[in-house]
């Protein structure tokens, strides 16, 4: 850091160590200063942990898309089914799909809470 210049605000640096035995992490220090140990890290709008799961993510989307239909129902009462597929695809799914290519459910049980009612 000193050597090339660069400036790097120590207090926003965080380390998190990918590993399936978390208790095994390094400490990091930069320029003395050691640098806090996470678990989870939010990279893009993608919440992921240590042993790169994304659960906290998915629930985390799942009651986003549950406050938006909440939203949706309260607020527009008389609704033609063309009208709330647009708010839907718009306000509740786009939350559900964001980077789901990243962290793309594999687990049954996640899939069922993506999926409740078996589209």
């Amino acid at each position: 850091m000193d050597t090339w210049l660069l400036r790097l605000n120590i207090g926003k640096c965080r380390a998190i160590s990918y590993s399936r035995r978390p208790e095994l992490n390094t400490n990091y220090s930069i320029s003395g200063i050691t640098v806090e140990n996470i678990e989870n890290m939010k990279d893009l709008g993608a919440t992921s942990d240590n042993r790169l799961k994304f659960d906290k993510h998915i629930n985390l989307k799942i009651n986003t898309a549950y406050q938006m239909l909440g939203i949706v129902k309260r607020n527009f009462i008389y609704l033609t089914l063309d009208s709330f597929v647009v708010l839907y695809k718009a306000m509740i799914r786009s939350h559900l799909e964001y980077a789901v290519s990243v962290w793309n459910p594999h687990h049954q049980s996640l899939i069922e809470k993506l999926v409740p009612y078996g589209d």
